[in-house]
């Protein structure tokens, strides 16, 4: 059987049973499709828009403000730094103070003030208030300044442990204050006038006799007697050893010489000016002027 031979039964088409094939006939080669044309350009594409700008982003929202703590006060001192009851204290104090120095100048103001209504009224407790420490010398400015150097002694009658009595030498008490004061740039004010200002004070209260003139010779001279008797049982060895029972006092008074060019000559001898032996009451004698 031919291998092309179909099956009989099988169904057959229009052109044959189904699966016959035709005798092959020759095939004319298709004929190349012609090109197509170009296609027509394009239209030229519209320029894209620029994009548009992008708004800026939003700040971002400050965190609110923390408060601030109230700054911290510096502490209190002084004054302000004692509790309500001291403070009311120390007010009274300096108002005390300011008081008593207001009224101390208005005293000594009126002490050096010519003759007034008010000085003639109140003289005496004014001179209570003034005299002896507060009293004032203006002969510094006086036309005819001091021209001689007064120089106080003093020596003591003193009862020794032993009960037995000794009298101690001069001792120069100015000299003292002279050698204190000398190279001292800040001098205190009692070396410079305690003494000094006492013996003036006795001599304008005093006669050449050494006998008290007015009211104020016997202040002068117990003003005068405790200051001497501080400085010997400060600095003499005997009169801190016993009890001082007397003092006896005198002044050393010696020109101040003039320059050598002037013509003036003076005597540079010393003038001793002897006061009585003064007696000196139970606290002065026990040290209560310490």
């Amino acid at each position: 059987m031919d291998a092309y031979d179909e099956d009989p039964r099988g169904p057959h088409g229009p052109d044959g049973p189904a699966g016959a094939r035709l005798p092959e006939e020759p095939t004319e080669p298709s004929p190349e499709p012609s090109p197509a044309p170009d296609p027509a350009p394009a239209p030229a594409q519209a320029p894209e828009p620029a994009p548009a700008p992008q708004p800026a982003p939003a700040p971002e929202p400050e965190p609110a403000p923390v408060p601030a703590s109230p700054p911290s006060l510096p502490p209190r001192t002084g004054v302000a730094a004692l509790s309500p009851r001291y403070q009311v204290g120390a007010a009274l104090a300096l108002a005390v103070v300011a008081v008593a120095a207001c009224t101390h100048l208005l005293m000594v103001f009126l002490s050096l003030a010519p003759a007034n209504t008010v000085t003639k009224q109140h003289g005496k407790a004014i001179e209570e208030w003034v005299y002896p420490e507060f009293e004032q010398n203006w002969k510094l400015f006086a036309p005819n300044p001091l021209q001689q150097n007064i120089a106080v002694q003093v020596r003591a009658e003193v009862r020794m442990r032993d009960g037995a009595s000794r009298t101690t030498g001069w001792t120069d008490l100015s000299a003292q204050d002279g050698a204190a004061i000398d190279g001292n740039p800040v001098p205190s004010h009692t070396q410079q006038n305690e003494l000094r200002r006492a013996w003036d004070f006795f001599a304008a209260t005093h006669g050449p006799d050494n006998r008290p003139v007015g009211l104020r010779g016997s202040l002068s001279e117990q003003y005068l007697r405790r200051i001497v008797v501080m400085r010997l049982y400060r600095d003499d060895p005997t009169s801190r050893e016993g009890v001082i029972q007397r003092v006896q006092i005198r002044s050393s008074t010696t020109n101040v010489q003039p320059p050598p060019w002037s013509g003036e000559r003076v005597s540079d001898k010393p003038v001793y000016r002897l006061l009585p032996w003064w007696s000196l009451t139970s606290d002065e004698a026990a040290g209560g002027v310490r």
